[in-house]
């Protein structure tokens, strides 16, 4: 009889660790989840900003443009003026970095990450193509977007030489499947696990994005591929159409 009760009483005991670890767990999980949803909101807050102030700049620019033009035009300095207009065209030119991929949603994830790259002086180069109809969600598609892109930048970021940092995006159709390739500059060997590459972040992110990443390309049947070489990361993705 007290035999029974003893084990019971560890039953109950074992039990009742069990749910607190389960609670423990699931606190700890939330917190994570939330810390990293704050992340993600500050760094849009971040691009969005950027995008605001290189408009506000913009159109700061064209007044002066403009007015200068009118008073070549008010002197009837024609010439002066047709050289001035030509020398604006080209600037426009190398300032139209806009990237258009066929498909809006997409543009704009885009277009705020490497608008932050430049910003933040990491040598940039794209060229996308996306079809305007998905059968991925816009959403999932997002989410690889802007892991690849925030994992690049910050990559880039630990370089002291600016001139070494650089970030290329290419994406396009290939073989019925929609391709993306981000290669960036990295200063260190990333760490491994085996195959699998692990965050560069501190211990407090625990990697949620690329989780998230390859969460994403497992439930499209997709193919995702790390790759290092000296001074170079490079990622491979390929969803089907």
């Amino acid at each position: 009889m007290m035999a029974a009760v003893i084990a019971a009483g560890i039953l109950a005991a074992v039990l009742g660790l069990v749910f607190l670890a389960r609670v423990y767990m699931a606190d700890l999980v939330d917190r994570k989840i939330s810390q990293y949803q704050k992340e993600l909101v500050e760094k849009h807050f971040e691009e969005v900003e950027n995008m605001y102030r290189q408009t506000r700049g913009w159109r700061h620019d064209l007044k002066n443009h403009i007015q200068t033009m009118k008073a070549h035009a008010a002197m009837g300095e024609y010439d002066r003026l047709n050289e001035y207009m030509d020398e604006l065209d080209t600037d426009l030119n190398e300032v139209d970095q806009i990237i258009k991929t066929g498909n809006v949603k997409i543009d704009a994830v885009l277009n705020s990450k490497l608008s932050l790259a430049r910003a933040k002086q990491i040598d940039v180069e794209a060229k996308a193509v996306v079809p305007r109809e998905l059968a991925v969600s816009e959403v999932d598609l997002s989410v690889i977007l802007g892991n690849l892109m925030d994992n690049a930048m910050e990559a880039c970021l630990k370089i002291d030489e600016k001139e070494q940092r650089f970030l290329r995006v290419y994406m396009d159709v290939f073989k019925g499947q929609l391709y993306i390739y981000v290669m960036n500059s990295v200063k260190d060997a990333p760490k491994r696990m085996g195959k699998i590459y692990l965050t560069t972040k501190d211990s407090r992110n625990h990697g949620f994005g690329l989780l998230r990443m390859d969460k994403v390309v497992d439930k499209y049947h997709g193919y995702l591929d790390r790759q290092h070489e000296e001074g170079v990361f490079a990622t491979e993705v390929m969803l089907p159409l």
